[in-house]
C-alpha cells in the first residue's frame, strides 16, 4: 500500500512553528509518517529554543504525526538525549534513528540513516555526536537495500551528469566519496539530504543497472537536498511524496533520467595496474560478458564514461577525427594487426562514436539533433570507404556494427576493414547469420529500404552493415560501391554477448585468437604508431580538414 510521506529540511530549533504547519498540512493530507533531513535542535543558546525543548519534553507541544529524524552538524541537547535513553523516543511521536540506523515503518517502509559528518579519522562511537566515520557506512551495506537513504551531506559526484542548476548565487555543499558509494550499494528509491547552504535541489532522477537477481529492472533513484525552515524566505524547507514499498523496480527509463553519476565501488578498491588490466580507453565493447554472479557495477556519467570527452582521463592519443556530433578513434585491443592487410600500414579497427551520453541514438529527443549525429556518422563511413578503395584498389570491403539497447551506456559504431572476396562470395553475410543460429538468437532480418530515418530504429537491436566496393579498376572513391543492412531484433529482456560482432568477424579473417580484445592491448607507443599511420592515409578523406 502506498504511503503519503513528508519532508522537512533543517529546523534549528523552531519547533513550535514547524510542528504547528506540519499539523494544519497533516490534517488536510493525512501522511503517513514525517521524515527530518538536518537539525531538529538548535545550538540551545536561546531562552526562546529552551522553552519550547521543555513544552516538547513534558508534551505540551504536540508532535502530529509520527515523525524521524537523524544528525546534522549539531549534537543533541543533553534533555533530549536523556529522554532518549529512558523512553526510546524524544516524545510521543518523535523518534530518532541515530547516527547510523536501519528501520522498517509499520507501512514498511524501508528507513537508512547516515547522520552527521564525516569525520577524517578515529572512531565515532557517541551515536548522539553529529560524526560518522567511513567504517560507519560501510556497516549499512548490510541493509541491501533502502527505500529512503537519509545522509547530512551529498554524495561525491551527484550533481555529475545534471542539467538541474544551483540557484544563483549558491555555493554547493561539500561532497563526499562514502555517501556516494552507499547510495550505489543501496540503491534507495529516495535519497534525502538537508543543505548547511540554505537551498533546496532537486536532482533528475538517476537509474542503476540491473542486478543478475533481476534483469530486467532498472532501480530509480530520486534525490533531493532541502532548505533550511526559515521564517522570513520562501525557500523550500518541505517536500511530499507517495511511495509503494512493494512497488516493483521500474522495467523502463523514465524520460530526463540519467544513468548513475557516481563512479562504480569496485574501481576505487583496485587501481589499474596496467594498461592490459583495463578496457577503459576505447575498447572496442564496453562490458565484460562471461557469466558472472555478481551484481554489475553502476553506469558511469559522462565524466567517467570511456567514450565521453568530457572523461578527464580519455586516452586522446586514440582519438584521430573531432567532428560537430562524433568522433572518429582507433581501437584498443584491435582485431586486425598492422600485418594483416598489405595495403595499410595500420588495423583499421575504428570507433566512431557521438557526442551525446546516450544508450541508443533513438533516444536523442531532439530530432535534429539525432538526425545531425546519424548524417555525420555515416559520414565518417562513407569517407572511410573512400579511403579503403584508394589505398587498397578495391581489394578491402567493411563491416561496420552497432549495438541498440537501451539499458546500455554510449552507443558507438565499430568499423572494420575485411577482404572484398568474403563478401563477394556472401560469407560475411552468412557468418552473421549462422553464429545467431549457433547462439539461438533471433533471425536476422534485412533492414527496411522505406525506412526514412534509420537514426529511429526502435528497440533493441544489434545493426551491421556490409559494404563492399565497386568491381571498377581505379579505386577513385567516386562510386559508392554496394551495401547490405541486417538487423537482429534483440528485446529488452535478452541476453546478448557484445563481443559478437567481433566473434564472427574473427572467425570469418582466421583471427580467432584476437577474439578476446584484451588479449592483444598494445603499448602506448604503437598505439600511437597506429593511429599517426591512420591519420596520414586519412587526412585526405577527413571531411573536418576542409575549409
Amino acid at each position: 500500500m502506498a504511503s503519503k510521506i513528508v519532508v522537512l529540511g533543517d529546523i534549528h530549533g523552531e519547533l513550535r512553528d514547524v510542528f504547528t504547519k506540519l499539523a494544519k498540512l497533516h490534517a488536510k493530507q493525512n501522511f503517513s509518517l514525517a521524515i527530518v533531513v538536518g537539525d531538529v535542535f538548535g545550538d540551545g543558546t536561546t531562552e526562546q529554543e529552551q522553552e519550547q525543548v521543555t513544552a516538547l519534553l513534558q508534551g505540551e507541544l504536540a508532535v502530529p504525526l509520527p515523525t524521524y529524524f537523524t544528525l546534522g552538524r549539531r549534537p543533541l541537547p543533553a534533555r533530549v538525549v536523556e529522554a532518549i535513553e529512558s523512553k526510546d523516543e524524544v516524545c510521543s511521536n518523535l523518534y530518532f534513528l541515530g547516527r547510523r540506523a536501519t528501520l522498517k515503518t509499520s507501512e514498511g517502509v524501508r528507513l537508512v540513516a547516515l547522520g552527521g559528518q564525516l569525520e577524517s579519522a578515529g572512531q565515532s562511537s557517541d551515536k548522539f555526536q553529529p560524526a560518522y566515520t567511513e567504517s560507519d557506512a560501510r556497516a549499512l551495506y548490510g541493509a541491501h537495500q533502502a527505500d529512503i537513504l537519509i545522509t547530512h551531506q551529498w554524495p561525491k559526484d551527484i550533481r555529475a551528469g545534471s542539467n538541474a542548476p544551483l540557484p544563483d548565487h549558491a555555493s554547493p555543499p561539500a561532497e563526499v566519496q562514502c555517501v556516494a558509494d552507499l547510495c550505489s550499494t543501496l540503491k534507495p528509491r529516495y535519497h534525502l539530504c538537508s543543505s548547511s547552504a540554505g537551498f533546496f535541489w532537486e536532482r533528475e532522477p538517476f537509474f542503476h543497472l540491473p542486478t543478475e537477481d533481476n534483469p530486467d529492472a532498472k532501480p530509480l533513484t530520486r534525490f533531493i537536498s532541502l532548505a533550511s525552515y526559515s521564517k522570513t524566505t520562501k525557500t523550500k524547507w518541505m517536500y511530499a511524496f507517495t511511495l509503494d514499498p512493494q512497488a516493483a523496480p521500474a522495467l523502463t527509463i523514465p524520460a530526463g533520467a540519467t544513468a548513475i553519476p557516481f563512479a562504480p565501488i569496485a574501481s576505487k578498491r583496485k587501481p589499474l595496474q596496467s594498461q592490459k588490466d583495463s578496457y577503459r580507453r576505447f575498447a572496442v565493447d564496453d562490458e565484460d560478458h562471461r557469466p558472472r554472479k555478481r551484481a554489475r557495477a553502476p553506469p558511469p556519467g559522462p565524466d567517467q564514461c570511456f567514450f565521453c570527452l568530457s572523461n578527464p582521463n580519455i586516452a586522446t592519443h586514440l582519438i584521430t577525427s573531432i567532428g560537430d556530433e562524433s568522433y572518429l578513434t582507433t581501437a584498443k585491443g584491435p582485431l586486425p594487426t598492422s600485418k594483416t592487410f598489405p595495403a595499410l600500414d595500420f588495423p583499421g579497427h575504428m570507433l566512431i562514436i557521438p557526442f551525446t551520453h546516450t544508450p541508443t541514438l533513438n533516444s536523442i529527443t531532439d530530432d535534429a539533433a539525432r538526425q545531425a549525429t546519424y548524417a555525420e556518422m555515416q559520414r565518417y563511413r562513407t569517407s572511410l570507404h573512400s579511403m579503403l578503395q584508394q589505398r587498397a584498389n578495391n581489394a578491402l570491403g567493411s563491416v561496420t556494427w552497432e549495438v541498440s539497447r537501451g539499458n546500455g551506456i554510449h552507443v558507438h559504431w565499430q568499423f572494420l576493414p575485411v577482404p572484398s572476396s568474403l563478401i563477394n562470395r556472401s560469407l560475411v553475410d552468412a557468418g552473421f547469420r549462422v553464429e545467431a543460429e549457433n547462439l539461438k538468437y533471433p533471425k536476422f532480418e534485412l533492414a527496411s529500404a522505406s525506412t526514412t530515418d534509420p537514426s529511429t530504429e526502435p528497440g533493441d537491436f544489434f545493426r551491421v552493415w556490409i559494404w563492399a566496393p565497386s568491381d571498377k579498376n581505379g579505386g577513385s572513391g567516386e562510386d559508392a560501391g554496394s551495401e547490405k543492412t541486417l538487423l537482429l531484433p534483440l528485446g529488452p529482456e535478452f541476453r546478448f554477448d557484445l563481443q559478437f560482432g567481433r566473434r564472427v568477424m574473427a572467425k570469418l579473417m582466421g583471427l580467432e585468437k584476437r577474439i578476446n580484445w584484451k588479449d592483444d592491448v598494445q603499448s602506448q607507443e604503437a598505439e600511437e604508431a597506429d593511429a599517426v599511420a591512420f591519420k596520414e592515409a586519412f587526412k585526405e578523406f577527413d571531411f573536418t580538414l576542409e575549409g
